[in-house]
Formats: structure tokens, C-alpha cells, sequence
């Protein structure tokens, strides 16, 4: 029997670009899998695996959840400002 196939999304944004690379992995592939299949990584090689946070759907997760068919994961950059303190300085402004 053939092997099950599922179709999934990569996608990564930084300031001047953003990205979403279609890719297809077995049933049973891991957020990493894809990651690693989309290609993202020699597009960018900034991106560290053991460094960046991930995510399915704007939900954090780990690289070795698995995916189900149309999943888009999500690679994070970290924040440049703390969310709390950009508003805690602008409150303190006005």
C-alpha cells in the first residue's frame, strides 16, 4: 500500500520579507520534518532550530509534534522590544 501523504505550510517573516513555502511529508512528520524538507533553512540560514520558537496556527509547539494534512507551521523571530515595557514607556510618556 501506498504510503499516505499529507500537504503542509512553511512560513517565516522577518521585517522585509515573508515566506510560505508548500511542502509534502509523509503521515506521522514532525513540525522539524517540515522545516527541514520546505527548504527554509538554506534560504535562511539564520534560523537556529535549537534557538527560534515554532508554532502550528499562531499555537506554540514543539519540533516534534506531529502534523496533520494543511497544517501551516510557523517559525518565530525573537522580539527586538518587550510588549509590556514598550506600553509601561508609552503610558509613562502620556
Amino acid at each position: 500500500m501506498a504510503e499516505k501523504l499529507i500537504r503542509v505550510e512553511v512560513a517565516y517573516a522577518k521585517p522585509e520579507e515573508q515566506v510560505i513555502l508548500n511542502t509534502t511529508l509523509p503521515e506521522g512528520a514532525t513540525v522539524e520534518d517540515a522545516i527541514i524538507k520546505s527548504g527554509i533553512l538554506v534560504r535562511f540560514p539564520e534560523i537556529d532550530l535549537s534557538q527560534v520558537k515554532v508554532g502550528i496556527f499562531s499555537g506554540a509547539c514543539k519540533l516534534n509534534q506531529v502534523l496533520k494534512e494543511f497544517d501551516r507551521v510557523e517559525i518565530y523571530r525573537p522580539l527586538l522590544h518587550d510588549p509590556k515595557e514598550s506600553r509601561r514607556s508609552k503610558a509613562a510618556k502620556e
